[in-house]
């Protein structure tokens, strides 16, 4: 029999934000940052974008580091997760 148990979506509720940004990394490479994930949730996160956008990355001190420029595809897949738009900041530039 399986439990019902809201605790999942609860935690993506809380307020938190996550932010979205690019930026330069070793020889002039563009990835794409994410951070303000719970800890808990980083490592299956950060899973679910690299299966879904086909990059590489990994998660390590509270960041979640893609390859690549996924700016612009971060967002929809965050909210097709279950965090609320409103939590999700997507930062415009290289930083």
């Amino acid at each position: 029999m399986k439990e019902i148990c809201a605790c999942d979506i609860l935690e993506k509720e809380e307020v938190q934000t996550i932010r979205v940004y690019a930026t330069k990394k070793k020889f002039k490479k563009l990835v794409t940052i994410v951070e303000g994930i719970t800890t808990d949730k980083i490592e299956e996160t950060a899973r679910e974008l690299k299966t879904k956008l086909a990059c590489g990355g990994t998660a390590k001190n509270g960041l979640i580091v893609l390859q690549g420029d996924h700016k612009s595809k971060v967002m929809p897949l965050l909210v097709s997760m279950g965090y609320t738009q409103s939590s999700i900041a997507v930062l415009q530039g290289l930083q």
